[in-house]
């Protein structure tokens, strides 16, 4: 009896030796893996400070703009232009739980629900010109739209006939085709 007593203790010994060993090597590794010399774990540089001032300058002179060209109503107070753009925006990029999350914020603030359906109505019109490769293109689109939402986009000229054509035609350049809709007066959505 004595001796099945003794082979327990030296394999409950055993047991909390081999426990004892693998919780050294994984904390011996886990120290290991810990330095701060990683550079991914670095934290990025700040952005140049003239370069975040003219964003902030640019920000501000949107919301300015968005407040003078839709004067006549609560769709042009800051909480109702950032709020707007953003759904917007996400119902573009088909995040619409988190849209109608701020469109509820939206319509808390008092601001025209209307007027989202009538920028998102007139963002479905620049579709094609939108690029994902050209910074702000959403944005800028966005705005202008959230700015005027009866904004059409440019039809692009007629190609330029060949080199036989009258030299009428060759006198007159092509329009160029515009990036993001036009500011004009505005003009109240339909209800």
């Amino acid at each position: 009896m004595g001796r099945r007593v003794l082979q327990s203790k030296f394999s409950v010994s055993r047991l909390f030796t081999s426990l004892a060993l693998m919780v050294l090597v994984g904390a011996s590794g886990a120290f290991a893996q810990s330095g701060s010399d990683h550079p991914q774990d670095q934290k990025p540089q700040a952005a140049n400070p003239a370069d975040q001032s003219k964003e902030n300058q640019r920000k501000a002179d949107e919301f300015t703009e968005a407040s003078q060209a839709l004067s006549g109503g609560p769709a042009g107070n800051p909480e109702c232009v950032w709020l707007g753009r953003r759904v917007v925006q996400l119902m573009y990029n088909d995040d619409l739980d988190t849209a109608f999350r701020h469109l509820d914020l939206y319509d808390r603030f008092g601001c025209p629900g209307g007027h989202v359906q009538a920028a998102f109505r007139c963002l479905t019109r620049f579709f094609p010109q939108i690029d994902p490769k050209v910074p702000n293109s959403l944005n800028n689109h966005v705005h202008g739209c959230w700015i005027n939402p009866d904004a059409k986009p440019q039809v692009a000229a007629a190609p330029a006939p060949g080199p036989a054509s009258t030299p009428a035609a060759q006198a007159s350049p092509a329009p160029a085709q515009q990036p993001a809709p036009q500011a004009s007066p505005p003009q109240p959505p339909a209800k």
